[in-house]
């Protein structure tokens, strides 16, 4: 396994050429470079601060494969893999648990929604079930369960430490010869007719043929750099921690109500982690734990988990999202500027859960080869305008694709 690196090692010189540079440390941007190096590229990965400094620095991240989007669940599934088998490759302690991920459902047309869900995702080799309020009981005492009609849940699914992943697909691409800069921010991307021939940065200027574009929320403005138009919106998300609680809480599932994305599991030492999407979060750059917003959290688990609703949150955290019109993700090759420009950014909650996979298809698509999962429809393409200035958003744009994604939280 994999020992940690001190930060200063990763301040060097630029090299002064690289066949591709990925623009961004975060999850995604780790997992390509790794997979890129691994397949023989040579690889320069920038980030403007420290690795998992954006998205990918939250404390705990959850990993599924429960989705209402084939391509979604695929994305999941291969990941869950890839994550089983993260201690042998790249070669890293990520602290992997998998109690499963539970979901609430509270009205009618949510079960129908996830019946539909279940299906498809077994077809596709994921073992969810709907549940019974017994089941649910014996999942997760805390859980009102007169209060939902239906549930859905997979044992496989669980959540990992992000920071662990990023410097773990980090080391594994320096291993493979790849170089790692942090606070190394890019600034421009020069082209010269048909081809990109370089990336400015705030410390110089390397040579390149190709960009991966893997900025999380920040990405819209580095596409600009690159000619492109992403649309991608960073809105905060902030999570609670208890203290450790007295007796100690049972191991539950990830467990979401799906009406108010209210969710909460096990978090050490013997305490929970809570967390809720707050719908009133204007679109901003802004990562500052708010207290106020803890009257919205405790009417959720007090709906939910009445047991819970005076537990004290002894601590909490705010990070950004990074979200797409039908939050879905940006998978792909842009077409329409010069050069090799790849984009993997808007995951809208769930990159983390699908670095694994997106940085084995990111790989293909540069290679040529077609990705082991058809990601054609997450191309930026579909939210291109036609001739009545109309985009095509929400549209089935590729294989499998089913419009917006509904299980996010």
């Amino acid at each position: 396994m994999t020992s940690a690196r001190h930060p200063a090692d990763r301040r060097g010189r630029l090299p002064a050429r690289a066949e591709v540079v990925v623009v961004g440390g975060g999850a995604i941007g780790a997992s390509v470079a790794f997979h890129l190096a691994e397949d023989g590229v040579d690889v320069l990965l920038l980030e403007a601060d420290e690795l998992a400094s954006g998205s990918s620095g939250k404390p705990i991240g959850g990993v599924r494969a429960q989705f209402s989007d084939p391509a979604n669940v695929d994305l999941g599934n291969r990941s869950l893999e890839l994550y089983e088998d993260f201690a042998n490759r790249p070669g890293a302690d990520i602290g992997l648990q998998q109690p499963g991920y539970l979901f609430l459902l509270p009205d009618a047309d949510d079960v129908t929604l996830f019946e539909e869900s279940v299906a498809m995702q077994n077809e596709r080799g994921v073992a969810s079930r709907m549940l019974s309020p017994d089941a649910v009981r014996r999942l997760n005492p805390y859980v009102d369960v007169d209060r939902y009609k239906g549930a859905a849940y997979a044992a496989r699914d669980g959540f990992a430490h992000p920071k662990a992943v990023v410097e773990g697909y980090a080391a594994g691409a320096e291993r493979h010869g790849a170089t790692v800069r942090t606070h190394v921010t890019a600034v421009d991307v020069e082209t010269r007719g048909d081809d990109v021939v370089a990336v400015w940065t705030n410390q110089g200027r390397v040579r390149t043929g190709a960009v991966v574009l893997c900025a999380g929320a920040w990405t819209r403005d580095v596409a600009t750099k690159a000619g492109l138009d992403l649309p991608v919106d960073p809105y905060r998300r902030q999570i609670g921690f208890t203290p450790a609680l007295e007796p100690a809480p049972s191991r539950i599932p990830f467990t979401i109500d799906y009406g108010t994305t209210f969710y909460f599991h096990n978090a050490a030492p013997d305490g929970l982690l809570l967390g809720i999407a707050d719908p009133a979060t204007p679109i901003a750059f802004e990562r500052t734990y708010d207290p106020a917003w803890l009257p919205l959290l405790r009417g959720a688990l007090g709906a939910c988990a009445p047991e819970l609703v005076d537990v004290p949150v002894a601590r909490g955290w705010a990070g950004l999202y990074e979200m797409t019109p039908d939050h879905n993700a940006l998978i792909g090759e842009a077409a329409g500027v010069p050069g090799r420009v790849l984009y993997a950014a808007g995951f809208s909650g769930h990159g983390f859960l699908q670095a694994p996979a997106v940085g084995e298809a990111v790989r293909d698509l540069y290679a040529g080869r077609t990705p082991p999962i058809d990601v054609s429809g997450f191309s930026a393409d579909r939210f291109a305008a036609d001739d009545s200035g109309t985009t095509t958003t929400g549209t089935t744009t590729g294989p499998g694709r089913r419009g917006p994604e509904a299980n996010i939280i």
